[in-house]
């Protein structure tokens, strides 16, 4: 480049001054960066533009203005959220000259929760949700019943259409709420039902007393309606969480009583299960990483069951006191606060870290627990029953954990034989695949790159570990061999820091056995390496069903609906294939019929073969290789989890002791299992 021409690229590119400072007004930062405001712009932002319009209405309910909410799904994208509470005020704003209605829905962070009288406690925090729907929404429109009149105001992509006005006279008080998101910044339009019926559940169960009612009109003739209103609080959502589940003892404890200005609401109950299932809310946002309130609680129950059972002879040593880990296995609990102030850790709210929340959730746990326990005694000594049975199987587990991984992982003495460890020992690099059966394990073992995949064969199907405890699962050698080779140790002394892989991949095989082998897995890691999955390490391989030839041209097939596809876009045609060995099934739509049990069929005409892969042991190592280990060209499925409770509850169903809600289960969904391979 020229030095005269590079001169002026530089003074272009170089020039920093107020021209280039870009001052965003309004909502217009909204518009620019919607993934700040609401997380993304698929489906969980799509969804997420519902809760923040709801919980305005949750915060009149909270206040004890609002009985009744209905949200309804309209035709297209349209959502209409109406509640029964004050109303937004319609006057004049001193301090922006537009209507207080206007305000709440044009500026960030302007409503009642700022300062003043308006709300005593509220969940919207930072004051941003309904002017943000608004933002990105093509077309909104809030109606307010107030003051004898129905006063309506509409806007377009955040910006008013015109001034509030009064259309018509109106009974009674409240704020309706139309929105129609913005196929400009979403990138999926279509609501899920289930999602919202079981965001609203929780925020019924959450809000005691409240009434809330959910309509689908969006098929017309096919309209649905739940409602939902829970007069017992958390002590009911205790229940529903326990439903698929054998409670150890029949009354729930409950306790709702306000100290210091901070109201706490907290339910328990034993299961026979092994598991915990614990739930803490602040202002009605659930707290995934817990907070101060979930310290209080957690420490008011292990100090009164310790002081109980010392009380009542249970415990005899201060050596042989219950632990944390003891008190909670097979716990299910739900710790509810509202305070006025709350201080959560980032935008997203994941943390409450108010340190005054603690001693006052610990007092009145701790203190409503005790009396609960004195008067039901029956309840109280199967509830200590259940924690000594747990102390004892921890320190059973402890010494089987000693036993088993009595040496580092890492130095290569304890991997187990069968391991295919790879060469790299840099876990940002390595994979680990998990594969059902030695034939699959030897094919795999010689197709994979050595640098960066270890192979792990398993024989078998290992324990299901949702009904056992950590002793009798160390004590089986597949578990064992797995726990060894991931390297994050198990129980109280998983460290996710240790992990030997930065990708953990089980490969099974198309057909019920190797599904029921991948859901065993799944088990194991929810229950017991639940990091894992969270931070994004847990994959599923995807062979393929079919092999498609013609000619020199292959295609690999991972559905039967990709096979029609394939067969049609190679020309393949209708006359009766030649004869071969094997067991022919049914044709397929393109009339090409497939020999199944890794025979191959040519087609007289079209030249087509096709062959369907029972298993991964049929395919050799370089197929196995193309098709589901090389990462150029391989499909893998990430293991995530987007609900916890129901991610509880399905595992519960499908692998729990409780034989009826799996029965349940199969009846329901008999229907929709396709092509089922038995």
């Amino acid at each position: 480049m020229p030095k005269d021409k590079a001169k002026k690229v530089k003074a272009a590119g170089g020039k920093y001054t107020a021209e280039q400072i870009q001052v965003l007004e309004g909502l217009e930062p909204v518009r620019k960066r919607p993934g700040m405001y609401i997380g993304n712009t698929a489906k969980e932002g799509l969804h997420h533009l519902i809760w923040e319009v709801v919980d305005n209405s949750i915060d009149e309910a909270m206040a004890g203005y609002a009985t009744l909410i209905k949200v309804i799904l309209e035709p297209g994208s349209r959502v209409k959220v109406e509640d029964n509470g004050r109303g937004i005020p319609v006057e004049k704003h001193k301090q922006t000259g537009l209507s207080a209605l206007e305000t709440v829905l044009t500026k960030l962070h302007a409503g009642g929760k700022f300062g003043g009288e308006g709300y005593k406690v509220s969940g919207g925090l930072h004051g941003v949700g309904v002017s943000v729907v608004n933002a990105l929404s093509t077309w909104l429109r809030a109606e307010v019943k107030r003051d004898g009149k129905l006063w309506v105001q509409e806007y377009t992509r955040g910006k008013a259409k015109g001034k509030v006005k009064a259309e018509a006279a109106a009974r009674g008080t409240g704020t309706t709420i139309i929105f129609e998101p913005d196929p400009e910044v979403f990138t999926v339009l279509d609501y899920d039902w289930q999602t919202v019926l079981d965001h609203l559940r929780q925020q019924a169960y959450l809000t005691k007393g409240v009434k809330i009612e959910v309509r689908d009109e969006r098929v017309k003739g096919k309209y649905q309606i739940y409602v939902f209103y829970f007069e017992g609080g958390v002590a009911s959502y205790v229940q529903h969480l326990n439903v698929h589940v054998e409670a150890k003892h029949n009354k729930v404890f409950y306790v709702s009583k306000e100290d210091k200005g901070i109201l706490v609401e907290a339910g328990l109950q034993y299961t026979e299960e092994f598991k915990e299932t614990v739930y803490s809310f602040a202002n009605n946002i659930y707290t995934v990483e817990g907070g101060m309130h979930l310290v209080g609680f957690r420490t008011a129950l292990t100090r009164t069951l310790n002081a109980y059972g010392r009380a009542k002879g249970y415990i005899k040593e201060k050596d042989d006191n219950l632990s944390g880990e003891d008190v909670r296995e097979g716990l299910t609990a739900v710790v509810s606060i509202k305070l006025k102030n709350p201080q959560f850790e980032g935008q997203t709210k994941a943390k409450l870290g108010n340190a005054e929340v603690r001693p006052v959730v610990e007092s009145i746990v701790g203190d409503a627990l005790a009396v609960f326990m004195e008067e039901n005694p029956r309840d109280a000594e199967a509830i200590v029953g259940k924690c000594l049975l747990a102390s004892r199987a921890r320190l059973a587990a402890r010494a089987a954990r000693e036993s088993v991984l009595r040496k580092g992982a890492l130095d290569g003495f304890t991997l187990p034989g069968k391991l295919a460890d790879c060469s790299s020992r840099d876990p940002k690099e390595t994979e680990l695949y998990i594969v059902e059966g030695d034939s699959a394990g030897g094919s795999a073992k010689q197709g994979r790159d050595r640098y960066f995949q270890a192979i792990l064969p398993l024989r078998g199907k290992i324990l299901n570990v949702e009904k056992a405890r950590l002793d009798k699962m160390l004590s089986n050698n597949e578990v064992k061999s797995l726990v060894i080779a991931i390297g994050t140790n198990i129980g109280e002394q998983f460290d996710l820091e240790a992990l030997r892989y930065d990708r953990i991949i089980i490969m099974t095989d198309a057909d019920v056995d190797g599904a029921h082998i991948r859901t065993l897995l799944l088990t194991l890691f929810y229950r017991h390496f639940k990091p894992i999955i969270e931070t994004g390490h847990l994959y599923i391989a995807q062979p393929p069903l079919y092999r498609v030839q013609k000619g020199k041209e292959i295609r690999y097939v991972y559905s039967d609906a990709e096979l029609d596809k394939t067969s049609k876009a190679l020309k393949s045609v209708k006359d009766e294939p030649a004869k071969t060995k094997g067991k022919k099934s049914e044709a397929l739509p393109t009339e090409v019929a497939v020999v199944e049990e890794g025979e191959q069929v040519e087609s007289k005409i079209a030249g087509l073969n096709i062959q369907r892969y029972k298993g991964l042991g049929e395919m050799n190592p370089s197929q196995l290789w193309e098709t589901t280990m090389d990462p150029k060209t391989r499909m893998m499925k990430q293991v995530t989890i987007e609900d916890a409770a129901k991610a509880d509850e399905i595992f519960d169903i499908l692998m729990g002791s409780d034989v009826m809600p799996r029965k349940r289960f199969i009846h329901t969904h008999a229907k929709n299992v396709k092509n089922l391979d038995i």
